[in-house]
């Protein structure tokens, strides 16, 4: 079975996140760079299948800038057995549409018989990739999934929602989404970090996919205006002198919030 993972670069969670005010992109520059956390549990999900069944190739495939690779390497030395990244100065502030169509190119390129898919990503947070690589890749996609099970034609799991929980499966090939709900990553050893070194890395570009992502039509969104987010301001503080009741009535009337 051929399991591609989705694995995305992003600004280290914990550290400091801003936008670009003249680009209105994710300035990268303003913290650590890391392997997407929920890319990680997507990662082990395949390994954890991978592990038990002889003959499985996990292949992480990526869409990001050249200095990505050391991000998507941690993905090998934690044992996926290759990578494709999809590098191309054109993808730059790529939006939800142009990023599918490129990953989904790149997907057909290696090959797949299961596609796992963090269900949003710390940075964008679109939360609809999944579901637009299915589209495109004319398979089911099954989002969402608190608890994953694959099996040798079908992939099925838990999706948990306000009424309770659905079971749902598909047929193989098809796409997932996963959430936190799933097992941590498992850290990289040093064997593995030394194999990683020689494990099959391959870079390509949107014109070795067949994506023309200078096209006019390319991106099918834009950016109008982009505002620093402006400072917290103190509350209103209420004092109770005996019609604390009458004035937190009125604060909460005046501001539509009753």
């Amino acid at each position: 079975m051929n399991i591609v993972v989705l694995a995305k670069e992003v600004p280290d969670t914990y550290g400091d996140r801003k936008l670009s005010l003249e680009t209105g992109l994710a300035d990268r520059g303003a913290s650590e760079v890391v392997l997407d956390e929920i890319g990680e549990r997507s990662v082990e999900a395949a390994l954890s299948y991978a592990d038990k069944h002889e003959g499985t190739e996990v292949v992480v495939v990526s869409m990001g800038p050249e200095s990505a690779t050391a991000t998507i390497r941690k993905a090998l030395a934690m044992g996926a057995h290759r990578a494709l990244h999809v590098v191309d100065e054109s993808l730059l502030g790529a939006d939800l549409g142009l990023t599918a169509e490129v990953l989904a190119a790149a997907i057909r390129r290696v090959g797949f018989d299961l596609v796992i898919a963090g269900n949003l990503s710390t940075d964008g947070s679109g939360g609809v990739m999944a579901a637009m690589l299915g589209e495109l890749l004319g398979v089911p996609a099954v989002t969402a999934l608190a608890a994953l099970d694959i099996e040798a034609d079908r992939v099925a799991g838990t999706r948990v929602t306000d009424d309770g929980t659905a079971r749902v499966s598909a047929p193989l090939p098809a796409v997932v989404s996963i959430t936190e709900a799933l097992p941590d990553a498992r850290f990289p050893n040093f064997k593995g970090i030394m194999a990683a070194k020689k494990k099959p890395f391959e870079v390509v570009s949107t014109a070795d996919l067949g994506v023309d992502a200078a096209a006019a039509d390319a991106s099918r969104s834009i950016m109008l205006a982009v505002s620093q987010k402006p400072p917290r301001q103190a509350g209103t503080k209420i004092v109770d002198e005996g019609d604390a009741g009458e004035k937190l009535a009125e604060f909460l009337v005046s501001n539509r919030l009753a």
